[in-house]
């Protein structure tokens, strides 16, 4: 599943009080924990009711579908990145692309461990549609901060670096939702080479290292 790939059909009740919006964060809080325990295909409507404590019709008000709540997980999670991304360029001023790299994957990587129901949720594809408008987001967001660390770069080449460095957590949560947890810190160690090569090559190239 795409990072990129973080839509579905909206929620069909719509929460306007304080009450109805916390009785949706803590359905969504549930339904992330039965998603964690039994995965994705396995977990149902009515073990997320039964766990949040809620009627089944009262779960269905919010979401029509799993796929719906599977929707509206990956959008939670993404956003979430996405914050947590935004202080990249503060936080790896004056390193080099391995210290860059690390520090991409390594706030993905502090999402998934806080909340397990990350990588089976990322890579739902079925009936879960694309959000242009987050993939544009994304895409911009690494962009900025390419074109921060090399001003010479230009737009069409940064948005290109920052497809491909989405590409390759992508390919991280491909890799990491087909293996326990125990055997994810060598395919997390490897995907910090690749994207730290690459870095190396596209934004800091001869000229354009930061200062030692």
């Amino acid at each position: 599943m795409s990072v990129s790939s973080l839509s579905t059909r909206p929620a069909r009740r719509v929460p306007v009080q304080n009450r109805a919006e916390r009785r949706l964060e803590s359905l969504l809080e549930h339904a992330a924990a039965v998603i964690a325990r039994v995965g994705y295909e396995a977990a149902t409507m009515t073990e997320i009711a039964s766990r949040a404590k809620a009627s089944i019709g009262s779960v269905y008000q919010y979401f029509p579908n799993k796929e719906a709540i599977a929707g509206a997980l990956r959008r939670k999670f993404a956003a979430d990145l996405a914050d947590r991304w935004n202080s990249l360029e503060a936080d790896t001023r004056d390193t080099g692309s391995e210290a860059l790299a690390s520090a991409i994957i390594d706030k993905f990587v502090a999402l998934a461990n806080e909340h397990p129901a990350v990588f089976p949720i990322m890579n739902v594809t079925q009936a879960v549609n694309h959000d242009p408008a987050l993939k544009k987001r994304l895409r911009a967001q690494f962009s900025s901060l390419f074109v921060a660390r090399n001003p010479r770069l230009s737009k069409a080449d940064a948005d290109q670096v920052a497809a491909v460095t989405l590409l390759t957590i992508k390919s991280l949560i491909i890799l990491c939702g087909e293996v326990r947890a125990k055997d994810r810190p060598p395919v997390v160690a490897e995907h910090k080479v690749l994207l730290a090569a690459y870095l190396e090559r596209r934004i800091f190239p001869a000229g354009a290292r930061p200062s030692p």
